[in-house]
């Protein structure tokens, strides 16, 4: 059976997403069963040629989804907030069961700062106990809940609120499908109450809020330094500021995840953001 995997990303996330595609494959049981869902803004010729080399390795899938060409996402779109570091391109996993081909029952959505370590088949084929999706404990769940001091979003969270983090969710897609994401996002938009919580991340705890199953925290390990390689961890999430695509780090399996990207790929990256950064001073005084 096919292993289907949804990442969002947009052409400055083209290496990440290269590197997580890799990394399940290299851990995965049979690589050639995965079938990577690319949700995207439009990629450049090259960078899409790049990540074209994971079916040449492995014999996966990829599909694209170029979003920029998607009405329904454009109109869900109109008027929502969104944080200028993650783009709109957060609220493409509400929509997945719209986006995706009918015949798929089961989908893995991952972010693109993310490392596999583990085979992701075992995700495939857990039993979700008739939960609509699977997901791991937010290690910083407080902050992201009640805001500076904890005094913020008391009527939508308790401190005790069993908050998941949406970086890694196991999606059963009749029942994901069934919630209405898009339709609950919109009348918490319309209400007010979206521009008060953590976007995306927070719509997904409040609307499946004691529905989800929890999993081991090894399948997300959030913001992983090197002292938290001897747990072995199944999945990385590097969710801080330091990420393992910089030339110096300090994260955990930062080698590891070098190779895993591969050198070329990893240095050709930092070239292009270091030139961006040379030049968004000039783009600044031209106004563009």
């Amino acid at each position: 059976m096919p292993v289907h995997v949804a990442l969002t990303f947009d052409d400055n996330f083209w290496a990440p997403a290269y590197a997580v595609m890799r990394s399940a494959c290299l851990a995965g049981r049979k690589p050639a069963d995965f079938v990577f869902h690319l949700f995207h803004r439009g990629l450049g010729a090259e960078h899409r040629q790049v990540l074209g080399d994971i079916t040449k390795e492995f014999g996966a899938r990829l599909i694209d989804y170029n979003l920029t060409e998607n009405e329904r996402f454009t109109a869900f779109l109109a008027g929502l907030a969104f944080h200028k570091k993650l783009t709109n391109m957060v609220y493409a996993r509400l929509l997945l069961d719209e986006l995706l081909p009918a015949d798929i029952e089961r989908v893995i959505y991952l972010d693109c700062d993310i490392f596999v370590r583990g085979p992701l088949e075992i995700l495939a084929e857990l039993d979700l106990q008739g939960r609509p999706i699977a997901a791991v404990l937010d290690a910083g769940r407080h902050k992201q809940m009640l805001g500076r001091d904890f005094r913020q979003n008391l009527d939508l969270f308790s401190y005790n609120f069993a908050y998941f983090n949406a970086g890694m969710l196991v999606i059963d897609r009749e029942k994901f499908g069934a919630a209405d994401l898009p339709g609950e996002t919109r009348r918490m938009h319309e209400s007010g109450l979206l521009a008060r919580i953590q976007y995306d991340q927070a719509v997904l705890n409040l609307v499946f809020a004691d529905k989800w199953l929890p999993l081991d925290f090894r399948w997300n390990l959030i913001c992983p330094w090197p002292a938290h390689e001897a747990l072995e961890p199944l999945l990385l999430h590097y969710t801080g500021h330091r990420k393992p695509w910089n030339l110096v780090s300090g994260v955990a399996f930062s080698n590891a995840y070098r190779h895993t990207m591969t050198n070329a790929v990893f240095y050709k990256f930092w070239r292009e953001r270091m030139k961006r950064r040379l030049l968004a001073p000039f783009k600044t005084l031209l106004g563009r």
